[in-house]
């Protein structure tokens, strides 16, 4: 269990991941998604809703263990870890990585994830997607695992909810798009088009960079296009998170204004 929270090869080799607390557990019931195990410690006995979720997921097949007490301080990798974790089975991509990349038609916006570093601001996006109706992420260069414990719980159960896939080079995989037919963008402090004056129903990936140096030359020749959110204030640049809640509720505020 230790080594499924703190080790990325663990979980890759393994191909599953830990999810912490009650909540994440009973989204990932409601989503179905398949439950390996569940490891209760004793703070959660006394917890009627905790007790209900890890019932639920036993009569749902996965296998149910009681933890004595101290274990679970020893292995969680939160100073005041929730009562229980649940190992679940990695979800399924995006898409077959087999069959190239997704289909335009049915997928108008894309988010990718380059170098991005910070767990928090990668479960926030995953968060974000859910909510604007992204259709699904890629996280590709050396961007956080997805599965990290501290992504999973930032996505605040979003991660059973949008598609998402590792993609590992970034300019390959803007080709890829590019010849598919998106539109593809990547997100810069300045210099870019103005993010509400662009068309966000033509079928588009937009590529975030690291937090700290943004994306490289390399990256930004592969993708071509560039869009910026202008501001008015003294601050350098947004975070990840938000510029990226920015853009995409725009992509969403205009696919609703078409529908109606």
């Amino acid at each position: 269990m230790r080594g499924l929270l703190q080790k990325r090869s663990t979980r890759w080799s393994e191909r599953v991941f830990v999810a912490e607390g009650a909540e994440l557990l009973r989204t990932a019931l409601r989503a179905g998604t398949p439950i390996e195990s569940v490891y209760l410690a004793p703070e959660g006995e006394g917890d009627p809703a905790t007790v209900e979720a890890c019932e639920e997921a036993l009569r749902c097949g996965a296998r149910l263990f009681s933890l004595a007490p101290g274990v679970l301080e020893r292995v969680a990798d939160t100073v005041t870890p929730q009562p229980v974790l649940t190992v679940i089975p990695m979800l399924p991509p995006a898409w077959d990585p087999a069959s190239g990349s997704p289909d335009p038609a049915r997928q108008a916006l894309l988010v990718v994830l380059v170098d991005v570093r910070d767990p928090g601001n990668a479960g926030t996006v995953l968060r974000t997607a859910d909510a604007a109706g992204v259709a699904s992420v890629i996280f590709s260069g050396e961007s956080v695992d997805p599965y990290n414990p501290k992504t999973v719980r930032a996505s605040a159960g979003s991660l059973f909810h949008v598609p998402f896939t590792v993609e590992p080079d970034p300019l390959a995989l803007a080709a890829t798009l590019t010849g598919r037919g998106y539109r593809t963008l990547a997100a810069v402090v300045r210099e870019g088009d103005d993010y509400a004056a662009l068309d966000w129903s033509v079928p588009t990936a937009l590529f975030f960079g690291n937090e700290a140096a943004g994306l490289g030359t390399d990256e930004l020749e592969a993708i071509g296009g560039a869009v910026a959110i202008p501001m008015d204030g003294q601050a350098e640049s947004l975070n990840v998170g938000v510029a990226c809640a920015v853009i995409c509720f725009e992509a969403l505020r205009q696919r609703r204004q078409h529908r109606s």
